[in-house]
């Protein structure tokens, strides 16, 4: 079973920038789309960045033009790079990433890493 694990969170102040990383144990085929997800207390599970196989790239309207997706194939890696921090950015990120599996799209995700947005 491939896991994806995160890094990168942590506190910062408003204005200020972190790039997390999402690593997966293995090479993971037929890859459909990935992205980043996120949670703030009390509020549902929201979509910041996704990237499909066919490079579109589409961010939530909240985030664009502050926050970057990439992904490095020879390490496995995905990226969200995030710049000029808002509070409410703060939240739980998740990276996803689905496959097309013999049955249908297969998920993996991420335990999620907290990113904390000081004003």
């Amino acid at each position: 079973q491939v896991q994806l694990v995160e890094s990168g969170g942590g506190l910062v102040q408003a204005g200020g920038s972190l790039r997390l990383s999402c690593a997966a144990s293995a090479t993971i085929f037929n890859i459909d789309a990935m992205g980043w997800y996120r949670q703030a207390p009390g509020k549902q599970r929201e979509l910041v960045a996704r990237m499909t196989s066919t490079g579109r790239i589409n961010y939530a309207d909240s985030v664009k033009g502050r926050f970057t997706i990439s992904r490095d194939n020879a390490k496995n890696t995905m990226y969200l790079q995030m710049n000029n921090l808002k509070p409410e950015d703060t939240a739980v990120y998740y990276c996803n990433i689905d496959r097309e599996g013999r049955f249908g799209t297969v998920g993996y995700w991420g335990q999620g890493t907290q990113v904390t947005v000081s004003s």
